[in-house]
């Protein structure tokens, strides 16, 4: 029986395989954007707030071939990541880039951009090295002079707390997404942290599709929040 449990460090490389599979085919259609994918969107969140992050295991198959096998309980196939204050998380965020970005895998993954003051062209291998050294433009506010600046300054100061979710295709559309979501918003909600009204998240333009699952579960559109191709979208808690 399928089942949610807390993140163990243990599966991080379970969480970077279901990050990198669940990517947008911009994003997966070039090998060196897919392989950073999970140091933009996954791996710093695990890293610094691993309290709000859950992983849905399948005990039903405990294959060691398998990229996401991770311990004796199962294969993870989703997760659910996060952070209950993105501002204490971008504080802290100087330890992500030391001790995963810096690492000797990191920097074969994700080389360090030679500048930090003008974001490149979205989705070229330096605008996610950029992105990634960066929690100003991650998760705050996006560039400077952008038109999405000044509108997500507003929902990250309102909406503290950030939330991702990705789960392996079979398991997808199943009820477990709903699932994950409420097991987010339990620990945001006993943490402790500030989250302000609630939870935002950002979802990607080639994958609007979604925004019709993140309404039935409690999100909605942030105003002024379609901009730049992307759909920010917010829960009150």
């Amino acid at each position: 029986m399928p089942f949610i449990r807390p993140f163990e460090p243990r599966d991080t490389e379970a969480c970077m395989h279901i990050c990198r599979a669940t990517q947008s085919p911009t994003v997966a259609a070039d090998p060196v954007t897919a392989c950073m994918s999970p140091y933009i969107w996954c791996v710093q969140f695990t890293h610094l707030s691993p309290q709000s992050c859950f992983v849905l295991v399948d005990n039903t198959n405990t294959d060691s071939s398998s990229p996401s096998q991770n311990g004796k309980d199962g294969k993870v196939v989703g997760y659910v990541i996060g952070t209950p204050d993105v501002h204490a998380f971008a504080t802290c965020y100087p330890r992500y880039i030391k001790e995963v970005l810096q690492s000797p895998q990191g920097l074969i993954d994700v080389p360090p951009p030679q500048q930090l003051d003008t974001l490149e062209s979205w989705l070229n291998p330096v605008c996610l090295a950029q992105l990634a050294y960066n929690p100003q433009w991650l998760v705050l506010s996006g560039p400077e002079g952008g038109p999405a600046e000044a509108r997500k300054k507003e929902m990250v100061e309102t909406w503290r707390a950030m939330l991702h979710i990705d789960l392996l295709e079979g398991w997808q559309g199943k009820g477990w997404g709903r699932k994950m979501i409420e097991r987010f918003v339990e620990a945001v909600r006993t943490n402790g942290a500030d989250y302000g009204r609630g939870v935002n998240l950002g979802v990607a333009g080639e994958n609007k599709k979604v925004v019709k699952f993140y309404e039935k579960v409690g999100f909605r559109v942030f105003e002024g929040g379609e901009v730049e191709g992307n759909v920010w979208m917010v829960r009150d808690l």
